[in-house]
């Protein structure tokens, strides 16, 4: 639970994928994205309805962030943020770096309401970028949207990919993430889903250093450092914090500490561009879909979600642990490695 939030009655965050299409071919693609959209895509109408329902949860209203492929396909975008916004949700927007993401664009979505809006940075320069991205020019696109955004006074998060092909360019992608000016840089882990399997993942051993790394760049101020499918980060924030003496009045204000316990399903929740309701983007199954079913009863009710809410039902290292309750490992790396949601995270390296 955070301030405000018990997450067996409301996410904290839910993630809505309006559409799998985009113009970028990216290597790790969840959605293996295409560059036309889906015939079953949630209609205007049918998305109205869906932030209507969302309100439903209660103050504090859930943080919506609009997804996809590149939410910049649906040419409904603009009315979706307005509509969502003046129903009284936070909304948010991720959008790819292509062509479509213009100055004007990112006027109209501030001017809209949007909260904050992120972008996807995988290397720090262009060779490792676009070879991730597989189409040549998105580094630069990427950085003169970024300024753009930062320019227009929208909180901006980088969002970079964390696979052994990266992890040599973090340092020096943080400090263009810095130079930038965004608030917060995000590092997604790896999980093995969609064109991702293809990807190297990091060892145990080598993900620890790692997330000590991030604990030292946390205090350099702006950007704030958070992880994503990481969850075992704040096992080691807590640790380190007990071994600096810090660990009492400081853990009470640390900003990590809002995001204890939130997991896939657990403070967490996706909603695909056909309407399928999933505990994440990255635990692909399905718990029901918002043009029968009310996500609030789903969120609440389903089997799926209220088992990835009992830590203690998990499997292996993780049912045993001590710090399950405010990480609980990766429910879908754990799904992708075993076919088990319940399942131990394997890219943990503390025994318990």
């Amino acid at each position: 639970m955070t301030t405000g939030y018990v997450f067996a009655r409301a996410p904290l965050r839910v993630y809505w994928e309006l559409t799998r299409a985009c113009d970028l071919a990216c290597r790790h693609c969840r959605a293996e994205a295409i560059p036309s959209r889906h015939p079953e895509e949630l209609t205007t109408e049918e998305g109205f309805r869906l932030l209507d329902q969302l309100v439903e949860f209660g103050p504090p209203a859930p943080h919506v962030i609009l997804t996809g492929g590149d939410p910049l396909k649906r040419p409904d975008l603009q009315a979706l943020v307005e509509h969502g916004v003046s129903a009284g949700l936070p909304i948010s927007v991720s959008p790819s770096a292509t062509g479509l993401l213009t100055r004007e664009r990112v006027l109209a979505l501030k001017a809209a309401g949007v909260q904050a809006m992120s972008l996807s940075l995988d290397g720090s320069t262009a060779e490792p970028h676009d070879g991730l991205r597989g189409i040549p020019g998105t580094f630069a696109l990427t950085v003169a949207a970024a300024r753009e955004v930062v320019d227009s006074g929208i909180p901006l998060q980088i969002n970079t990919l964390v696979t052994s092909e990266t992890a040599g360019d973090l340092s020096e992608i943080h400090r263009l993430v810095s130079a930038i000016g965004a608030q917060r840089w995000s590092l997604f882990f790896l999980i093995s889903v969609g064109r991702g399997r293809v990807l190297g993942q990091l060892t145990p051993d080598e993900c620890e250093a790692l997330l000590h790394w991030v604990y030292d760049h946390s205090r350099d101020g702006r950007p704030a450092v958070t992880t994503t499918e990481a969850p075992h980060y704040r096992r080691v924030v807590l640790e380190r914090l007990k071994a600096e003496g810090r660990a009492g009045e400081e853990l009470r204000h640390h900003p990590l500490r809002r995001g204890f316990g939130i997991r896939d399903g657990n403070g967490v929740m996706f909603i695909s561009h056909t309407g399928e309701i999933h505990p994440s983007g990255f635990l692909p199954l399905a718990a029901g879909n918002v043009k029968a079913q009310s996500p609030v009863e789903v969120y609440r009710a389903a089997p799926l979600f209220t088992a990835l809410r009992a830590p203690e039902r998990y499997d292996g290292k993780c049912g045993r642990c001590e710090f399950r309750a405010i990480c609980g490992g990766s429910r879908a790396r754990a799904y992708a490695a075993t076919g088990n949601p319940l399942g131990s995270d394997a890219l943990c390296a503390y025994e318990p």
